[in-house]
């Protein structure tokens, strides 16, 4: 379990503090609308009525104890940057920052954050790639011009193995594991049979995950 600090307890700020709860860590989360701390304090592990543009008051926060610190402060870049700046002045590794726009993407990547969150964008991309590619629920780019994807079975691949569901594309693309109901299938071979309803999660390329697409849907 972690600890995190979320600032800014907008829609984004309380859906990432609600969902890193609903996964086991503690989260403060730092507002300073003193309604928005109100509204989710028997929600957060912690929740604080505090400037987070100035130094002196973050400092009370004992930021320390976070494994990391999200800036998930909305619309207004100067207090997102000030917010930020005094976060590096008071010595926090592990910074995420929520970007609005190009601008505020370039001046926060000058101040040396961990993560940079375009979160509008990053959605954005995945509702593409859901309409591009309806047979996958989830997908996540892992770097390298790698993806991983989860793909439901479909009842044509009813009984059928990996093998015949990647085609010719089975030497380029890895099986990772197949969820069956609450079972997790590791350690597959491509004559692992499927069943009608598993989740099976692959990993290759954008051009060897598009070429087996027709395959699976």
């Amino acid at each position: 379990m972690a600890h995190f600090t979320v600032i800014g307890l907008g829609r984004f700020g309380v859906a990432a503090s609600l969902e890193l709860i609903h996964l086991g860590h503690t989260v403060t989360g730092v507002d300073k609308d003193s309604k928005m701390v109100e509204q989710y304090v028997e929600d957060l592990t912690q929740a604080v009525i505090c400037d987070s543009t100035d130094e002196n008051a973050l400092r009370e926060l004992d930021l320390a104890n976070s494994d990391a610190v999200l800036v998930a402060i909305g619309e207004d870049m100067q207090s997102s940057l000030l917010c930020t700046l005094a976060l590096k002045n008071l010595g926090v590794k592990e910074i995420w920052v929520k970007a609005s726009t190009k601008a505020h993407h370039t001046i926060v990547s000058k101040l040396g954050v961990s993560r940079i969150i375009h979160p509008e964008e990053e959605m954005g991309i995945r509702v593409a790639q859901s309409l591009n590619y309806p047979m996958v629920n989830n997908y996540l780019a892992i770097g390298h011009g790698l993806y991983v994807v989860e793909i439901e079975i479909k009842p044509k691949l009813h009984d059928r193995t990996i093998a015949h569901a990647l085609g010719d594309a089975r030497t380029s693309i890895t099986p990772l594991l197949v969820k069956r109901g609450q079972e997790v299938i590791t350690g597959l071979d491509t004559g692992f049979e499927l069943r009608t309803g598993d989740q099976l999660l692959l990993c290759g390329t954008r051009a060897e995950l598009k070429y087996i697409a027709p395959r699976l849907v």
